[in-house]
């Protein structure tokens, strides 16, 4: 019997492979993704995309759902982020802007919503700064990973330019969350001075920026992203890495506005 997302029996190859279902039929019909993306489509008439590519994109829409989802109720709900500095804030919102345009442009290649609109977090994800920040800087960190399989591993030359130019906007995040970090309030826990990505190691945030190379957590195939994310989307799978199933947060598409117009997709060659 087949599983909805949220139904116990969901397990980490179903959800891989929902997320190629999400592409079934890519190329069937491209009407109204020339309309959007002319770029895409022309790439998706002259090389195609693959079943490799659409398991790529699949997940990578998963996860900006989930970064949506994540931005929208930290801004939302998170109690700090009113007595955040107005830049701070700034930066979250535009964050989440920037992630809703990025699912929109994968769900342009998939055709289809995201089959996960349900997400959960550990307890006190959004009462309690320091969480807050760690499992925000712990998600960039596997969106990071996960752009630079899709780097590696992508069929075409233009995919793959394209998952880097996401993967660098994943990276300002983690250093911007980083930089949110200081200017927690005192009542809020603050100033908070390490943050806990997903190698499980507390980091110091000086310097914010302190990256020379993208860690690519030597993932070099999407199922590693995919594992890593499924505790966020399934719920038998929160339940077992302790997080809050009373809890869900659902995912609320929206129309973005990049803070820059320069800073749009426009076409594979920026």
């Amino acid at each position: 019997m087949s599983t909805t997302p949220d139904e116990p029996g969901t397990n980490r190859r179903q959800f891989l492979g929902r997320t190629v279902a999400t592409g079934a039929g890519a190329l069937v019909g491209t009407s109204a993704l020339e309309a959007l993306l002319p770029s895409f489509a022309a790439a998706s008439k002259k090389g195609g995309v693959t079943k490799g590519d659409l398991e790529i994109l699949g997940a990578a829409q998963i996860a900006e759902a989930l970064a949506v989802t994540t931005y929208s109720n930290i801004i939302d709900t998170a109690s700090f982020f009113s007595r955040l500095a107005s830049d701070d804030q700034g930066y979250l919102k535009a964050a989440r802007q920037e992630e809703m345009s990025h699912y929109l442009l994968e769900k342009s290649v998939t055709k289809k919503p995201s089959p996960f609109t349900t997400f959960y977090y550990p307890p006190k994800m959004f009462s309690d700064a320091q969480t807050t920040l760690n499992i925000l800087v712990t998600l960039e960190d596997a969106f990071i990973a996960a752009y630079l399989v899709g780097v590696r591993n992508f069929s075409t030359a233009d995919l793959r330019v394209t998952a880097a130019r996401i993967m660098g906007i994943e990276s300002d995040h983690r250093t911007l969350a980083r930089v949110v970090a200081p200017g927690v309030a005192a009542q809020d826990g603050g100033p908070i001075e390490k943050v806990t990505g997903i190698q499980g190691k507390a980091e110091s945030v000086d310097p914010p920026n302190n990256n020379g190379y993208e860690r690519t957590l030597r993932w070099t195939k999407i199922s590693k992203a995919v594992q890593a994310l499924t505790p966020f989307a399934d719920k038998a799978a929160a339940g077992k890495a302790g997080f809050d199933t009373s809890k869900p947060y659902a995912f609320k598409p929206f129309t973005p506005t990049l803070p820059e117009r320069l800073g749009e997709f426009h076409s594979f060659i920026g």
